[in-house]
């Protein structure tokens, strides 16, 4: 169940970063609140994960999806580069989220 949360917090990260990136594009200031909520909700699921799951590796987990999911999105949401190195560390960071939970 550990796992599922920290899943959970990882895109609720995504999500933050989401919004972040809507205020910085449209400056609608009521777009804050949900921010601060999305934080909260990522970081509250991420200290439920740490129950169980030891510190670095949920870190690690936590950031990798975000880091990999906000990659993502501004390629295929965002229109940001699509190049075969990108696509090639994502899928590193994907496999090191894989290997981190096998070794857990």
């Amino acid at each position: 169940m550990s796992w599922i949360i920290l899943l959970i917090a990882g895109l609720l990260e995504v999500v933050g970063v989401i919004i972040l990136n809507e205020i910085t594009r449209t400056k609608k200031k009521s777009l804050i609140i949900v921010l601060g909520i999305a934080f909260i909700c990522s970081f509250s699921t991420l200290k439920l994960a740490m129950n169980s799951i030891p510190m670095g590796t949920a870190y690690a987990i936590w950031s990798g999806i975000g880091t990999g999911g906000g990659t993502l999105v501004g390629m295929l949401v965002y229109n940001e580069a699509k190049n075969t190195k990108r696509i090639f560390f994502i899928c590193l960071i994907i496999l090191s989220i894989v290997g981190l939970k096998l070794t857990s």
